[in-house]
Formats: C-alpha cells, structure tokens, sequence
C-alpha cells in the first residue's frame, strides 16, 4: 500500500506485534507490519516506525535486528519493551539480564508528562513481559517513566522523536495504552485519520475473489463467531451456491452443541452445510495419548482427514474446491506464524499439512489477521446476531485440551515448594505445587511449568497480588490456583488419565453447570470466556478435580483471570463437587501472561 500516512510495525517475533498495528487501526490510521530485514527504502514511507517486542535478548548473537541506519530517516520510532531495549542496545546503551523479572501489572510513575504521556496521571498502570532492562541510556535519552523494579521503563530523546517503553501499552491492561498510542500516531507522526474496518471488508473481499478464482470454497464450520463471522464473509463475497459448510461433532463438544450450531446455520439462511457425527473416530485418533502437543496435532490431521473423505463423498473435486478456516490471528502467531516468534502450543488448525495448504495458497482465510475483538465487529457489519457474535470463545479440538492427560510419573518439586511457600507466607496463605505442568507464556516464549495451589480466605486482590509475585519469582511456575474445595489439603494422588468417553462426559457435565450458571447471573458478556478443565489430580483421596478458569480480555493476546462474585463462585462450587467422580475444585488466579488461557 503506497501510502506515507501509514505506520509500519517492525515484528521481532512478539506475541503482541499485530496487536500493535490493531491499536493503530484502531485509531482510524492504517498500519503494516513488516520483518527486520524490510529494506530502508520501503521503511522510509510511512510516517512513524514502531518496533515490537520479543523472545530474544538483544546482546545474543543471531538475535532479530534492524539496521542501526533506521534512526537517520528522520522518522519517530517508538520501541517496545524487546524495540525499547534494541533502540538502546543500537544506539550504544547497555541492556543486561534484569534483577526481578516483571510479568504482569506494575504501576508506571511518569515523569514527563508532555509529548508521548500527554493527558495521562502522574500514576498508570501498565502491563508488563520481560526479564531484560535497560541499564545505560544511548546519548540524548532521558527516563520519562519507571516502576518499583524498572528504573528506566520509559525513555526518550526528546529532540529526535525517539521513544522506548519496558512496558505493553498495546495490551487492554495498560488503560490508558491506546492514550499514548494516540499521542504517538496523530500528535508525534502527524497521521490522518483514513482507515476503517468498512475499508478492511473491501479490501478482503477483493481478495478472495482473487485466490478463490474460479474454485468453491469448503469451510469447517465449529459454530463458534471465527467460523461463522468467516462462512458469513465467504457467502456476502462469492453467494451461496460456492461455499459449503461441515460441521463435525468430534466428541469433544459441550452437551448438545452440535444440534445448537445446525439450528443456528439453517436461522442464518445459510443451507448449503451439513453435520456429521464423527465421535468414534476422534477418540480413536487420541487413544493412549498423553502429551498436549500429540493430541492436538492428531485432531488437526483428524480433521484434514474427514474434510477428504466428505469431499470425495459429495463429489466436490478437490481441484475445483479450496479449504475455508476462520483462523484468527491469534491461532497463527501463537504457532510461531510470524518469523521471529516463539511456539506458545499448536492449533489445530495449523498442524503440518495445513500449514502446506496454506502455502500452497488452498486455504482461505478472511479472518487471519483480525483479534477476537475486531471479528466481533465484523460480524455486526455482516448483519449477525448479537448471541452470535458475544458468543463465547471455545477451541477447536474443543473439551479435549481442557481435559489434562498424564502417564501419572510424579516429579520431584519439593524446591520448588519451598520457595512458593515463603512467598505465600508473606500474604498469610500456604502454597501446594501441582505435579503436573501447564502450558504458559512468558517473555513471549513458551514455558511449561507447575501450577502452585494457594489455600486460605483473602480477597481477590490479594490473591492477584500474590499470585503475581510466584510467578515472577519462581521460574518453575507459570499458573497460580485458590483452592475453593475441599477446605485442606491432606493428599494428592497424579492419577493415569487419557480421553475417555467417562472423562469427557464428566467434564461436559461440569461445564453445562459453570455456563449455565454464568448465564443465570448475567455474566455473559462480563466475562469473555470461561473455560472449565479437569485434571487427573486426586485430593484427600476424592474423584479427579475441577479447575474454573474465567477470564476478562478483548483480543486473546492478554487476559485478567474474572473475580467472581462470592456467592455465584460457591453455587458453580456446590453443584461441581456433588458431581460423581469429582473430588476437588479450584479457581485459576493466573494472568495471560504468564499463564495461557487455556491450560494445554
């Protein structure tokens, strides 16, 4: 897009980099994300340059950078806390390992409240990733910003419009983020407000129908908003006569889903689909398998599978049909879908021959580079209903990733319990390592780690609080829990679990109860989504247990786990524990990061 009143978003791998350009689009000015390696002619048109976080620590060798030239073209560069730390390394200040790493709120004191901080208090809270910190500032800079354990969280050079920020301010848990993104885009860069997301579905409409040419489109459709706001897309571009729609029942759903999405396609008016019951075949693929990464890999190969099989049952010739996913951005960028990033876990929908499809251009995806948020939009552009389009998220291998596997070896972590327990202390709680690992996401990388049980009455911002500090402390642990039930904790066995029809449907019945509960209390939209997981964990001798996982985010990249109402918590409590073969539940306390929403 030749277009100067633009800005470019420099990716080095951040989990958050296109959320960066969402920001900006967000602000009516249109933004493109380009590879350190983009030469300095294309980086010249545009009117500011951002550059992003990122898993790698700037003085390792082999590390994503840009050519030290991009601070000549006269442009304002505003970096991001792996940006904020290259703009100093390159420049000639010093970056070392930092003494507390930071993950989580923080609150930032501004200094300079002029220019970028324009209009915000002399206190924000900001949302913080990173082990790493400016220690030397490049000549010419000043700190105009720092926390407790970050002195020089925000900087600048004041003359050269140079800016760096320690902290996320893209993120919905920076308040006040998309403030000083404003003050950057439309004050500092001088950009015109002429982007909209009207803009985008003509532009994405223009390019289906340039790949999909001649071809039909086949779309997978779960009945979830990515899938139906992309089936809805596919039919306003190419009619109804050239997409068709599957649903396929893997097994994993939540009780009666299947029979809710046909309702819910054929109200839409959208015909051309039909339901299939493949069950049998879904567990077969997952038999004996323990290890998140196999299980989900061998549901995305399941999928491919039966797409073949029904379009060669249909007599859809695959040379005339292309392959529909309402993949969103999210799902690619957590998959190391960019060239610098870090695998966080694998989506089902970009196991390896999918990936091969996609790069064979035979895979369309209208929603690839929009965030939960933005699709929402779009599909009340489409003319969606507001139940469809506030549905909750809910993936697709479905209750399979939330229902936790193990071959039940134990691992020693009695360290590991020392160290939280001293921490807990310090709220007036006591900590329980879990012996079992989660996936999470720390310093935009991967972790898997322990979760770490606390167990006693505080409030909720206690229990933040203190979760915060275990993880940013102890490197073994990414997930932090409140025991709800039983009150003690005298034992806990690690049992050997696979996906078993028994453990599904107990997982189904305990996620009808949390939803329906939700539902009760009006909490629909308040919480933006709410996963239910069981794990082969025995407490006191019980059944297996329950975790609730509700969380309040926008566009998936962050999240804050829900606060729930006390007496709305002990009701979803009650009924869970009254369920034939559950023996515990606990409330996952845990932020993303560090730790994922999902828990494989």
């Amino acid at each position: 897009m030749e277009n100067k009143n633009k800005i470019l978003v420099v990716d080095f791998g951040a989990q958050y980099a296109h959320l960066i350009a969402r920001r900006v689009r967000q602000l009516g000015v249109y933004s493109e994300i380009v590879l350190p390696e983009t030469s300095l002619e294309k980086l010249k048109d545009c009117s500011g340059i951002i550059l992003s976080g990122g898993p790698s620590s700037v003085y390792e060798e082999g590390v994503p950078r840009v050519s030290k030239k991009i601070f000549e073209l006269g442009k304002p560069v505003l970096g991001l806390c792996y940006g904020h730390q290259l703009m100093s390394f390159l420049l000639e200040g010093k970056v070392e390992q930092g003494q507390v790493k930071e993950f989580g709120t923080a609150q930032l004191e501004i200094l300079k409240q002029e220019g970028l901080f324009e209009g915000l208090q002399e206190k924000e809270t900001v949302w913080m990733s990173h082990g790493d910190s400016v220690k030397e500032l490049p000549a010419g800079f000043e700190v105009i910003g720092k926390t407790r354990d970050c002195e020089k969280a925000a900087i600048a050079n004041l003359d050269k419009k140079f800016f760096g920020l320690q902290f996320h301010p893209e993120v919905t848990h920076t308040p006040n983020g998309l403030k000083i993104f404003e003050n950057f885009v439309l004050n500092i860069c001088n950009c015109k407000k002429d982007w909209s997301i009207k803009n985008y579905i003509e532009l994405k409409c223009r390019e289906i129908k340039e790949q999909v040419g001649n071809k039909n489109v086949f779309l997978l459709a779960s009945g979830g908003v990515d899938s139906t706001v992309a089936l809805a897309l596919l039919h306003k571009t190419l009619g109804e006569k050239r997409v068709y729609a599957l649903h396929v029942d893997i097994g994993f759903m939540r009780q009666d889903e299947s029979a809710w999405v046909g309702r819910q396609l054929e109200k839409l008016g959208f015909g051309n689909f039909h339901v299939i019951n493949a069950e049998k075949e879904f567990f077969d693929c997952v038999k004996g398998l323990v290890d998140p990464e196999e299980k989900r890999k061998a549901i995305g190969q399941k999928f491919i599978d039966i797409q073949n099989r029904e379009l060669k049952n249909l007599d859809l010739n695959p040379e005339k049909w292309l392959l529909g996913q309402g993949t969103i951005y999210p799902d690619t960028i957590e998959t190391a879908g960019t060239k610098h990033s870090a695998t966080i876990k694998t989506h089902h929908n970009r196991v390896d021959s999918i990936k091969k499809l996609v790069e064979a251009g035979l895979v369309v995806e209208p929603l690839n580079l929009l965030y939960k948020d933005e699709v929402r939009a779009l599909g009340k552009e489409l003319g969606l209903s507001e139940k469809l389009v506030w549905r909750h998220p809910f993936p697709g291998p479905g209750l399979a990733i939330r229902c936790l596997c193990s071959n039940g070896i134990l691992e020693d972590v009695s360290d590991i319990q020392k160290r939280a327990e001293s921490v807990a202390k310090e709220f007036g709680l006591q900590a329980e390592i879990l012996p079992i690992k989660s996936v999470g996401v720390q310093g935009d990388a991967r972790t898997y780690a322990h979760p770490c049980i606390l167990i006693g009455e505080t409030d909720w911002k206690t229990f933040e609080k203190a979760s915060t500090r275990i993880t940013n402390e102890i490197k073994e642990i990414n997930r932090v829990l409140r025991l709800l039930a039983p009150d003690a904790i005298d034992s806990i066995e690690l049992i050997k679990a696979t996906l078993t029809r028994e453990r599904i449907a107990l997982l189904q019945q305990a996620d009808a109860i949390v939803m329906r509960a939700i539902a009760d209390a009006g909490l629909m939209r308040d919480i933006w989504q709410f996963p239910t997981v069981m794990i082969p964990l025995m407490v006191n001798g019980g059944g297996e247990s329950i975790v609730l996982r509700p969380v309040d985010s926008m566009e998936a990249m962050t999240a804050k786990f829900y606060p729930l109402d006390e007496e709305v918590l002990k009701k979803i409590t009650d009924e869970v524990l009254a369920l034939n073969g559950i023996g515990a539940v606990f409330f996952d306390l845990t932020h993303k990061p560090p730790g994922t929403i999902e828990w494989e």
